[in-house]
């Protein structure tokens, strides 16, 4: 039985308190964003100082984000529940633990568990930072613009993450990338112990715990496959029974799903293109910030001899293109909607990628830089459309869900980008990096045009 939870009415907070509210899970979500990507950069520093490989280093990425992706949903069920402000504090305390517990990683193995449990934390802020959002703001016009922001920065955030990361590894070593969590959380904790509101869902759903098993194995195996597939080949036993058990750990899923009477994942959202078209777009996005942002440290550290505080300057015009786009794409959202963010978004990445389809060891830096600008305006442009748009092709009644969906679709990108680029050059010689990392900017380019597909199909939202 489904269990309802009646809270007294609150009064509107004012304005002030509105914005500050929106403020403090930015905060929150530029640190879970920052994580997704910082460590990219120092990735050959971790290799150096923990004495393992490539494949052993894309573990040590992919842990957080496929614990992050399969877990987002139920952390937004648990925090409809037990209250917000408790499940996004929790999530803060289990975040900064975990951080701490990576930054003092004796090896390999532990490094990768405490990334899993930073998932497992970061998990708890996505979902539940976008409710308060949207419970904070009762105008629905203040709301697109709320959500749109939030988004921004969240994107913001992935894209800084290398030159971050790489300040961090130059000056202080790659433990750093862990330690600076520290008082970000710690403020993030006391900021939210002040400002946040306690707020529940109307209807405290029931946690789908099937449907939770069946899709993180179901993750987690498909991304395994394309870390391990270079090393134990794509057509060996070993892979073949992945794919088989992928198989049957999908068509499980749907099963569980649309029998359940509160699904984890309501597969009917999917019957909407638009919705549809917004997790699609998001997968693309974020394969796209991945792929360009290992790629990167790869050929520029590995190929090219790059120190890690210059391979991060170098995605520089990247993070640049971000910040002054991220904004603005939001307003274009609350004013005209998606479309023509989406087409600016699907154009610049298409472009950044064609740049660099023909990337070889001596390619001009000003191309590279130029691509990095290109791919990195596309990304500013794309987040807050992304999110309007699957939220906004649905009633207001499923907006929560899909904005977990959607969350999930990003970390969901986050672990194949990361999956896909490291598999195009796991065995390449550093002579050999670029040709072998030629397929990943065509993939880029054609995540664009999946944007600009995108774009045509959110015509709909405003009719």
């Amino acid at each position: 039985m489904t269990a309802t939870t009646t809270l007294p009415v609150q009064p509107v907070p004012s304005a002030r308190r509105r914005w500050t509210v929106l403020a403090v899970c930015c905060l929150s979500m530029f640190l879970v964003g920052l994580d997704t990507t910082v460590v990219n950069v120092g990735l050959p520093a971790i290799g150096h100082g923990l004495g393992v490989g490539t494949r052993s280093l894309e573990w040590t990425v992919d842990a957080y984000t496929i614990v992050l992706a399969g877990l987002l949903i139920s952390s937004g069920a648990l925090a409809d529940r037990f209250g917000r402000r408790r499940v996004f504090q929790s999530g803060l305390a289990v975040f900064g633990a975990a951080s701490l517990l990576c930054a003092t990683a004796g090896s390999v193995g532990a490094l990768v568990a405490a990334r899993a449990l930073q998932g497992v934390g970061a998990s708890m802020l996505s979902p539940v930072a976008l409710a308060i959002v949207v419970n904070a703001m009762p105008d629905p016009r203040e709301r697109a613009q709320a959500i749109g922001v939030w988004a921004s920065v969240f994107g913001l955030s992935m894209a800084v993450g290398p030159v971050t990361g790489g300040a961090l590894v130059a000056g202080l070593g790659w433990r750093a990338l862990f330690w600076i969590n520290a008082p970000v959380i710690a403020a993030a904790l006391v900021l939210s112990a002040v400002f946040v509101p306690e707020s529940r869902g109307p209807r405290a759903r029931r946690l789908d715990a099937p449907g939770q098993a069946l899709l993180t194995v179901l993750i987690a195996v498909w991304v395994g496959v394309l870390i391990e597939g270079p090393r134990i080949g794509w057509t060996s036993p070993v892979a073949l029974a992945a794919y088989g058990c992928a198989a049957v750990v999908a068509v499980a899923f749907g099963w569980v799903e649309c029998r359940r009477p509160e699904p984890l994942m309501d597969l009917r959202l999917f019957r909407s293109p638009v919705f549809s078209g917004a997790v699609l777009g998001a997968v693309a996005v974020f394969v796209t910030l991945n792929v360009t942002l290992l790629l990167n440290t790869l050929y520029l550290q590995h190929s090219r001899g790059f120190t890690p505080l210059a391979a991060g300057m170098a995605t520089l015009p990247m993070a640049v293109g971000a910040t002054l786009c991220a904004p603005w794409s939001g307003r274009l959202v609350g004013r005209a909607g998606p479309r023509t963010p989406l087409t600016l978004a699907g154009a610049f990445i298409t472009a950044g990628g064609l740049c660099l389809v023909g990337l070889d060891r001596h390619t001009d830096l000003s191309l590279l830089l130029l691509a990095y600008l290109l791919i990195g305006i596309g990304f500013g442009f794309a987040n807050a459309p992304i999110t309007n748009t699957a939220v906004s092709g649905l009633p207001p009644a499923r907006a929560a869900v899909a904005g977990a969906i959607t969350s999930t679709a990003r970390q969901l990108g986050s672990a194949l980008g990361v999956a896909l680029a490291g598999s195009l050059v796991a065995h390449s010689t550093p002579a050999g990096l670029a040709r072998a990392s030629r397929p990943g900017w065509v993939l880029v380019a054609a995540c664009g045009l999946v944007l600009l597909l995108m774009a045509q199909l959110s015509r709909r939202v405003r009719r």
